[in-house]
């Protein structure tokens, strides 16, 4: 075999990755032999067999962990089934023993946590990569080894591949992806173990400046990986070249035929899939993506999109897509509104508050493409915070969609994040009020504190508030955000105060927060229709 690709834990194992299924698809459609393994899943169904977490559990566990072990089955046979769908009592208390049966395998003294999609390790940083290195060495093991070394490299032994790529998208995968490449070096030294994926990529400039080059991978790959790995796979790389970019092939067909869908943890099966890649308005300054994109941005032709659904729901059997565009481009939404799709489909996706949707033809028509939910990001109720982190949104034009969605019977996911530089209090009395004015129109909320990419430009502005900024420690390099302090009184501390007293304490906002579903949170809440639509 030529390639073979990998999907590290740890995700939310709610549908198959997309960045690799369109990988298998441009390398099959270009003559290689490809293979893809999603290792997430089969971790996760690894830990969850009753047999290894009862043995984990030892002889006198916690009652809450005993009971989740006497249903945990259950509960997973539950979790991918419609029939859940019927209450979300019951929805919730499966996704929940599942989770509390996870808690088995949290490490000695609890230095590791695992949830449906959550891994973190205390002691070992996913950015130092001093600590990189002593799991790709051996020197640390984690939650994962014994999957790893009984499961997944028997496996990969069996394909025989020639070259191995990890697709490395989020930051609880980097410890364990960073442990699965260096056991593939030890026991298969002769094959290629090349890291690609978002975070790498987000890495690409202090990797390049400190010329770091870690041991347990043999290339790694900033960007698209479509012509990268093709160029790999075909021996024509130049032995010197560690740092592979990718830029000018950018693929939208994927290939799903490695996913089992039926053993993922979601009560229906959905296929993620993208009209686009990266960001069209990219200018957000509290956004990665605007500071250092991870892709160029590349739109397939809005008439090609329907047709790409109709091929993929004919291949797999599936009714339900999710868009993981960073936000569905409005000429795709028109094209949708228009009709032509499959019949029957149904898809959620994010978008941006753009004012196409204060048409209601526009949001009635999207509705009746399948439109089930959009995930919009709002950020603040402040028009002055908005401007300030060049938004484009206004928020008139917002309560106007808001409303235009829950009369298409559209659920809105909204997204909601204080503590920006130079945000005050007064600022964040406008967000409640707005969330509060608004909540009859908003199914979801995410709501959570702004992390300040280290390349911003919110730095350069003195408008922005901010005294002063340090990059992460000198032991975490690969850090992708700064600490800052503000220039006023108002700062994350007090923004973390606000949230947790101010907007939590609001029975408007609490009703909304309850109807969330847990854990899996967006992945699920298009199954459960809010009162908003």
């Amino acid at each position: 075999m030529d390639v073979l690709l990998l999907h590290p834990p740890a995700v939310k194992p709610a549908e198959p990755p997309p960045g690799v299924a369109v990988l298998l698809a441009h390398l099959r459609r270009h003559g290689f032999s490809a293979a893809a393994l999603d290792a997430n899943l089969a971790a996760y169904l690894f830990l969850l067999e009753p047999g290894r977490l009862a043995q984990a559990a030892g002889p006198q566990p916690a009652t809450a962990v005993r009971r989740a072990l006497r249903h945990c089955a259950s509960a997973l046979s539950q979790l991918r089934s419609p029939d859940v769908l019927a209450s979300f009592a019951r929805y919730s208390t499966a996704v929940r023993h599942l989770n509390t049966a996870l808690t088995v395998w949290n490490g000695d003294g609890g230095n590791e946590r695992l949830t449906l999609g959550d891994y973190d390790r205390t002691g070992l940083s996913p950015f130092a990569p001093a600590d990189l290195e002593r799991l790709a060495a051996g020197a640390e093991t984690s939650i994962f080894a014994r999957y790893f070394e009984e499961e997944l490299l028997p496996q990969v032994e069996t394909l025989r591949p020639r070259l191995i790529a990890l697709s490395v998208n989020y930051r609880h995968q980097v410890l364990p992806a960073f442990e699965l490449a260096g056991l593939l070096r030890r026991r298969l030294p002769a094959v290629q173990v090349v890291g690609g994926g978002g975070i790498f990529t987000s890495w690409r400039q202090m990797l390049r400046r400190l010329d770091l080059r870690f041991s347990c991978f043999t290339r790694i790959v900033f960007g698209p990986g479509e012509e990268p790995l093709a160029t790999l796979a075909a021996g024509d790389t130049p032995v010197g070249d560690y740092f592979l970019e990718g830029a000018g092939v950018i693929g939208f067909l994927p290939d799903y035929s490695f996913a089992h869908l039926a053993d993922y943890l979601s009560p229906v099966p959905v296929l993620p899939v993208s009209a686009s890649r990266g960001c069209y308005w990219h200018r957000c300054l509290f956004c990665p993506e605007a500071a250092a994109p991870t892709h160029p941005n590349a739109i397939l032709p809005a008439a090609s999109f329907p047709e790409l659904l109709g091929e993929m729901a004919g291949r797999h059997g599936v009714r339900h897509f999710h868009f993981t565009d960073n936000a569905l481009p409005v000429a795709v939404l028109r094209r949708l509104a228009a009709g032509g799709g499959p019949p029957g489909l149904s898809w959620h996706g994010f978008v941006r508050f753009e004012k196409a949707l204060l048409d209601p033809d526009l949001v009635t028509g999207l509705a009746a493409s399948g439109c089930t939910m959009l995930q919009l990001g709002l950020e603040s109720g402040s028009q002055r915070v908005l401007d300030r982190l060049q938004k484009g949104t206004q928020l008139a034009e917002v309560a106007a969609i808001l409303a235009n969605l829950k009369a298409a019977g559209i659920a809105s996911y909204v997204y909601v994040m204080l503590g920006t530089p130079g945000e005050n209090e007064e600022d964040a009395e406008l967000t409640l009020r707005f969330l509060e004015t608004h909540a009859g129109t908003i199914g979801f909320l995410n709501l959570a504190i702004m992390n300040l990419p280290r390349e911003s430009e919110l730095l350069a502005d003195p408008a922005a508030g901010i005294a002063e900024s340090e990059l992460l420690g000198e032991d975490e390099p690969l850090g992708l955000y700064r600490s800052f302090a503000p220039a006023a009184g108002w700062g994350r501390r007090e923004a973390r105060r606000f949230l947790d007293r101010r907007l939590l304490a609001s029975p408007a906002i609490r009703t909304i927060l309850q109807r969330t579903p847990p854990l899996f949170t967006s992945n699920h809440a298009f199954l459960f229709p809010s009162p908003s639509t």
